[in-house]
């Protein structure tokens, strides 16, 4: 029997495969649990609308993170750390306040999750600081620190 899988199952397919199953396993297993359905005409159909939707849904979602990129790259934001003696600073920058500084100076929701900073900024000066927009999509943001 042919099944559309719903869900991924372990050892059989991934969401949205069709697969060849025995009956009384589908019968048992797949159908009962609500892991797949019948592969008729009008299912397999419906799979294909739903893919070709899915995938003009990620076209737009690329090609917004795109043109958000391109903004973030243009700009820079200006964070300022206390200094002491000799430009020792005292503190560091960190991707939450990255993060915050984008949304206040930029307008722009960037989660902080998505700030690749390998470790907090402790020093004075312009870093580039990668922000992952899209799986895809990796944007340059420029940050410039100051003394407070």
């Amino acid at each position: 029997m042919k099944v559309i899988l719903i869900e991924d199952v372990k050892s059989l397919g991934k969401k949205g495969e069709i697969v060849n199953v025995n009956d009384g396993y589908a019968r048992n297993f797949i159908l009962p649990k609500k892991l797949g359905i019948e592969a008729t005409g009008k299912n397999i159909n419906d799979l294909k609308l739903k893919k070709a939707h899915d995938d003009k849904v990620a076209q737009e979602q690329l090609e917004a993170a795109q043109s958000l990129r391109k903004d973030i790259e243009a700009g820079q934001i200006t964070l300022s750390i206390k200094t002491g003696e000799g430009g020792r600073a005292f503190g560091s920058i960190a991707a939450k306040e990255i993060a915050e500084a984008v949304k206040e100076q930029m307008g722009y929701e960037v989660d902080k999750k998505k700030v690749q900073l390998g470790e907090p900024i402790k020093t004075l000066g312009t870093h580039t600081v990668p922000v992952k927009l899209h799986p895809k999509v990796t944007a340059g943001l420029k940050v410039v620190v100051n003394e407070a």
